[in-house]
């Protein structure tokens, strides 16, 4: 089988993450595989320390036809049988790629946010194209939110996001109280995500600053780069009077030592196609609260592997994480139960599942293919 991945994306985050865990597990099972990123993008650093084959492309616009002429040549020159597209604008230039230079291939599309389609024309026409083959959604809230916009309901399935079940067996904790001047007495409660708008960390300061009225026991990271809010989130600290409390580490390329040394995982999400963050912190055995949207609740069962509360409601926020501060014990059930329910989502399982979604694809081509003939 002979793959063309795609990908726009600039910066690296679970989305590209995902897409490493399926180039590196399908490269085991005998893959071919090519990748098509943005030039000097996080992807073609991954591909070229990785020793992937990639071709890259300049990234000037969210429509733009000599990208889908890119894709239609390498499909010819390289013989691709199906091309997977990781993210909206590859979505749209797969589907120039089909409409104006003929491309003849199934296409099939990875679908990870939480939000419905857009209503517009350009959106419509692209999710509706007769090049997709097939949808995958990481989650069934996903699949459920797509449901009214596409007229061929059988193209969605739904393949979860896979983690490395052995991604934090060499991890060695950070002594991140040392490291962030920290008091040694406090529980470290963190999210590790981009300061970016979906991630809603406006309700996170405002589930920390009920917390400290209570509790001088407790301190805040923010483990993450700026996706856009940073500047309103430092504003919104300082305005709480939680510059003491709260602290920024920016973007850290050491989550493997970082995320098994904070004591809470809280997660504000206002939507979340499934939550990869949620996956790691159940490996390394970190009780979590998080919002139930999306498809956290299909990681999250609450009262069994973690605590669940409405989105953008830090009063509920915080009385389910004030369980978790307050006693030890009722952190320890849930994390080690969360142990066990994290081994469903392997990689290797998500892969497995990608699989059988090409092979779907394929052979109904091939069964078309054969009709035609005869």
């Amino acid at each position: 089988m002979r793959t063309l991945h795609v990908s726009s994306a600039i910066s690296w985050r679970g989305g590209e993450q995902q897409i490493a865990y399926l180039l590196e597990t399908l490269a085991l099972k005998g893959h071919q595989q090519w990748v098509l990123c943005v030039k000097e993008s996080m992807m073609e650093a991954y591909c070229t320390k990785h020793n992937i084959p990639h071709y890259s492309y300049k990234k000037l616009a969210s429509v733009n036809p000599l990208i889908g002429k890119k894709i239609d040549i390498l499909v010819e020159t390289l013989k691709v049988d199906l091309v997977h597209l990781h993210d909206s604008h590859a979505h749209t230039y797969a589907c120039i790629a089909a409409s104006l230079f003929k491309m003849d291939v199934p296409v099939i599309l990875s679908r990870r946010v939480d939000f419905p389609i857009r209503r517009n024309p350009l959106s419509k026409w692209k999710y509706n194209h007769p090049s997709i083959k097939k949808i995958i959604c990481v989650s069934n809230f996903i699949q459920q939110v797509m449901l009214p916009d596409i007229k061929d309901p059988s193209k969605l399935t739904v393949v979860r996001s896979g983690v490395d079940l052995n991604r934090f067996k060499n991890s060695r904790k950070i002594n991140l109280h040392k490291e962030f001047k920290i008091s040694r007495d406090k529980t470290i409660i963190a999210n590790v995500a981009s300061i970016a708008p979906h991630k809603d960390y406006f309700t996170f300061v405002n589930t920390a600053a009920i917390i400290v009225k209570n509790h001088s026991d407790v301190h805040f990271l923010i483990i993450g780069g700026d996706g856009g809010e940073e500047e309103d989130i430092k504003n919104l600290i300082t305005q709480k009077g939680l510059d003491d409390r709260i602290t920024l580490t920016g973007f850290r390329e050491d989550i493997t030592d970082i995320l098994p040394s904070i004591d809470i995982l809280l997660l504000t999400s206002k939507t979340e196609g499934l939550g990869t963050s949620l996956l790691d912190a159940q490996l390394c055995e970190v009780p979590i609260v998080a919002t139930a949207t999306g498809g956290i609740p299909e990681v999250i069962q609450h009262e069994e592997n973690g605590l669940l509360a409405p989105p953008r409601n830090p009063a509920k926020l915080a009385a389910q994480l004030e369980r978790l501060i307050i006693s030890n014990s009722h952190r320890k059930e849930l994390s080690q139960n969360a142990k066990k329910t994290v081994q469903s989502f392997s990689k290797e399982a998500m892969t497995t599942q990608t699989i059988k979604v090409y092979e779907t694809v394929l052979a109904e081509r091939n069964s078309d293919l054969s009709k035609q003939l005869s």
